[in-house]
């Protein structure tokens, strides 16, 4: 960890705590900062304020008063959840006090280079591929980020023989200074979190912002199929290296005669990738162009490839039981997400979807139906589903009130050869804390039936 002078003796403001907050208060106290922190659950019921109360560190808890503002805080690491919308972010930037997150602190204290992953589908696979990848390869690489890391922790522990693979939200993104990544990579940008974000627009903005401070020697990985990742790529300063599954690109990652290639070098048979699903062949380009530029060899990246299979809660094959195979795609939380999922398998399917009500439709999925013989919903998104079911045609359509409740009416409606798979095309927060933990749940409802 460099032992930066940024901070000392700055009065700082940790709002919201989580993994992300704790780490970042008590990174900020060894620093030297007189460090405050601020959470909304009450004291009695937050041990990790308790932990940092012990540390030496101010907590107030219960509350996000302004009036804290009048402390004379130089600067608020926030979490990324918190939106700007917040009383105290707001009166902080009409104040004039950055506001940054703990993404921003991780790159100042770290000595190690970043590969930082971004977009609104694929950052989890792309994330965990190019770290097995370097893995293997020998390159030292450490994981971190929105894939349950806390970067500044991972950081503080890095040595520049290392490299952070970082997965990076739009939230995370929005609170970043001087953060630049020496290769970053935009999977694809499609309409997701307005609510967070208002508009499409603010949304593209936010994500631009993993290459906004890149300099010529660095590189931007994008998806050269999506006008809006060309569209970051002409205002960015990075070298671009573009990957495409429908065209042959000289100066990237495409697919030609069946192989995947990196510039004019055959890398990797596709016959030989484990990892199913016509959509992470492009998940897997911006990762072999990513290794490939860090140094990976061949033989690393095929070692990977052949028995990789996906990550916990994405398209994850859980266990073939009585010859129906159960998929938990549980991180699917939007419509995309669930688009790519059905179109990975060929033949029947029993879907398990529903969650958290944005306000959206779900009339893009109709065309990708096709192959469900019965639908399973649940969450506050079950009529909306329910709909576009019916207008799909799929007879055999039954709401439940939960995900374990889905499983055993999913196996009743199926048959030897289907695919039950749980893709929810909603976020989980409705009845779940995380998409992590529904997933568990479908998990440990899958094994019941055995």
């Amino acid at each position: 960890m460099k032992q930066i002078e940024d901070y000392y003796h700055k009065k700082i403001l940790v709002l919201g705590l989580a993994k992300s907050g704790v780490t970042a208060a008590a990174l900020l106290h060894k620093l030297g900062a007189f460090v405050t922190v601020n959470d909304r659950k009450p004291f009695s019921e937050n041990p990790e304020a308790q932990g940092l109360l012990e540390q030496g560190i101010k907590v107030i808890c219960g509350e996000h008063p302004v009036e804290l503002l009048d402390e004379g805080f130089e600067l608020i690491v926030k979490n990324p959840g918190i939106p700007y919308e917040n009383p105290i972010i707001q009166s902080a930037i009409d104040q004039g006090i950055p506001v940054i997150t703990e993404v921003e602190l991780s790159f100042k204290i770290s000595e190690a280079p970043f590969i930082g992953i971004t977009g609104t589908n694929g950052k989890t696979t792309t994330t965990t591929l190019i770290y097995q990848m370097m893995k293997a390869g020998n390159k030292s690489p450490l994981i971190a980020g929105n894939i349950g890391k806390v970067a500044s922790g991972v950081a503080e522990k890095a040595t520049k023989d290392d490299t952070i693979v970082i997965e990076l939200s739009s939230f995370q993104l929005m609170g970043v200074e001087t953060f630049h990544p020496k290769i970053a990579i935009i999977t694809n940008i499609y309409e997701a979190h307005l609510d967070y974000h208002g508009n499409k627009m603010a949304y593209i903005k936010a994500k631009a912002n993993i290459t906004k401070n890149q300099t010529e020697d660095e590189f931007l990985i994008i998806n050269a199929e999506q006008e809006e990742t060309r569209e970051i790529a002409r205002h960015s300063k990075a070298k671009v290296i573009p990957f495409s599954t429908k065209r042959i690109l000289a100066d990237g990652a495409y697919i030609q005669d069946g192989w995947i290639c990196f510039h004019d070098e055959k890398v990797m048979a596709i016959e030989d990738v484990a990892l199913p699903g016509v959509h992470n062949l492009e998940n897997i380009l911006s990762a072999v162009a990513a290794v490939k530029l860090s140094g990976v060899e061949n033989r690393a990246i095929e070692e990977v490839l052949k028995s990789f299979t996906g990550v916990r809660h994405r398209l994850q094959f859980v266990v073939e039981h009585e010859g129906r195979k159960f998929y938990n795609d549980s991180k699917a939380t939007n419509i995309l997400a669930t688009i790519k999922a059905l179109a990975a398998f060929d033949g029947p399917i029993v879907l398990l979807a529903g969650g958290l009500d944005r306000g959206n439709e779900f009339d893009e999925l109709i065309p990708y139906l096709k192959n469900v013989n019965a639908m399973i919903t649940f969450g506050q998104t079950a009529p909306k589903l329910e709909r576009v079911g019916r207008i799909a045609g799929i007879k055999a359509i039954e709401r439940v009130d939960n995900v374990d409740e889905a499983v055993p009416v999913a196996f009743a409606y199926s048959k030897p050869g289907d695919v039950i798979l749980l893709s929810p095309a909603c976020a989980s927060w409705d009845q779940y804390k995380t998409f992590e933990v529904r997933g568990d749940i479908f998990i440990e409802a899958v094994h019941k039936l055995k």
